[in-house]
């Protein structure tokens, strides 16, 4: 890893501003979109930037609102990947957070999350909080393939069930599904009835499918390569470069997931999702006069 100086941290507006900490992963992920070319990145993609001024930044742009919102971050580059476990930068920023009564909204993979759920119960109370945990795969075996360097899904799993009792939502992000590979009935109503069991609030999914890129295709191949000897030629003959990769059981997945999550009354789109992660009760959005 190496560290910067960056000179801002916030991106977005409208009542919903995200942040990303660091740049670069060291999870391994084998299909991580971020790792696309079109993201400009001048270091190799492992060696993470540090923005060692982000609590500082935060602090100075939360100040400057006039009313309070949602805080995103873990939408590029995950809060809680290995190096937060030495340096706490995401701690620190949640601690500014907290400090000044916005919410925050968390997206990852790592159980090191469990670290600050004290501080993720603070905000909950004080504002808002809502955790999101990419859930991929349920077979730990193929996991350790596609997520190498992160915790197992039925970790993520155990995860989410202790935000439950701390009282903090929890929304799921059920994507990439790679076709030929995790897109089974099977595996996803596995997912579900998971998800259902600790108390979710909603699951994201794209469509059943995976999107490749410059950059991020060529490291998916050559993990294809690696681990599923001839599943490159197949993706080839399919899919050609398409940026949209659906899987050819796309249909009767979506059919599953969608009847799944209406029966158990789970929020099922994109939309109705991010609306519900990014929006802080008006009560807690308002500032009085005497926060100025």
């Amino acid at each position: 890893m190496h560290f910067v100086d960056a000179k801002g941290l916030l991106t977005g507006g409208g009542g919903y501003y995200g942040m990303n900490i660091y740049r670069g992963c060291t999870h391994g992920c084998v299909y991580c979109d971020s790792r696309s070319l079109c993201y400009q990145f001048t270091h190799a993609f492992e060696d993470v930037e540090v923005k060692r001024n982000a609590p500082a930044l935060l602090d100075r742009a939360l100040r400057s609102k006039r009313k309070r919102c949602m805080i995103g971050t873990g939408s590029m580059s995950d809060p809680y990947m290995h190096c937060e476990q030495e340096l706490g930068l995401t701690r620190s920023c949640l601690e500014v957070i907290l400090r000044h009564g916005f919410g925050a909204a968390i997206q990852t993979k790592s159980d090191r999350i469990l670290r600050d759920i004290d501080l993720l119960q603070e905000i909950n109370r004080a504002a808002r909080c809502v955790v999101q945990m990419t859930l991929t795969t349920y077979d730990d075996g193929l996991c350790r393939i596609l997520e190498p360097n992160v915790c197992s899904t039925k970790r993520r799993i155990e995860v989410l069930a202790l935000l439950r009792e701390r009282g903090i939502p929890t929304v799921v992000w059920l994507t990439p599904i790679l076709p030929y590979i995790n897109d089974t009935e099977e595996n996803v109503a596995a997912i579900l009835r998971e998800c259902a069991g600790v108390g979710v609030k909603g699951v994201i999914d794209f469509g059943m499918g995976l999107t490749l890129r410059e950059g991020d295709r060529e490291y998916y191949y050559a993990a294809l390569d690696r681990h599923f000897p001839g599943m490159k030629r197949r993706y080839v003959q399919r899919y050609g470069n398409a940026y949209a990769l659906p899987s050819p059981n796309a249909e009767s997945l979506l059919k599953l997931f969608h009847g799944f999550c209406e029966a158990h009354g789970l929020l099922s789109t994109p939309e109705e999702c991010f609306g519900y992660m990014r929006a802080l009760p008006e009560r807690h959005a308002q500032l009085s006069m005497f926060d100025l």
